[in-house]
């Protein structure tokens, strides 16, 4: 399967995994070994300002600018979810903003994963996206 680049060469490495695979319970299992791999999010982050809207899960995820370059850190209380947020946050990590505000949502059909995953973890997934590309766009703003 070929898909257009992403911009972000960590995420296209990640879709191609997803995408060479035809098992869906394989992917399922890459995507829960990234869960695990994410780091705990502190406290201070799980409120409102952070939270994923529109998720059945509790999903947050918060972005900062260094030098440059975003940093990403998030948590969810869904094992399936939590890996979605950890493929994204994996993805988008060290691009400026410019590049992650364009990165074109179609990736996530290339991955393979929306055949397994539930219609309202599909669209928590794009609304993950959707708002790690909101706090891009306004933390490029900020002076």
């Amino acid at each position: 399967m070929s898909f257009a680049p992403s911009g972000s060469p960590a995420l296209d490495l990640m879709v191609e995994r997803l995408a060479s695979t035809s098992d869906p319970r394989r992917r399922y299992e890459y995507v829960l070994w990234l869960a695990k791999k994410l780091e705990p999010l502190p406290e201070e982050f799980r409120h409102d300002a952070f939270k994923v809207k529109g998720c059945v899960a509790q999903v947050f995820v918060v972005g900062q600018l260094v030098d440059g370059a975003l940093h990403w850190r998030g948590d969810s209380d869904a094992a399936i979810t939590k890996g979605l947020l950890a493929l994204l946050i994996e993805g988008l990590e060290g691009l400026t903003p410019q590049q992650a505000t364009a990165i074109d949502p179609a990736f996530i059909a290339a991955t393979g994963l929306q055949a397994s995953l539930t219609p309202s973890r599909a669209n928590g997934f794009l609304n993950i996206l959707r708002l790690m590309q909101a706090q891009a766009q306004s933390l490029a703003s900020k002076p």
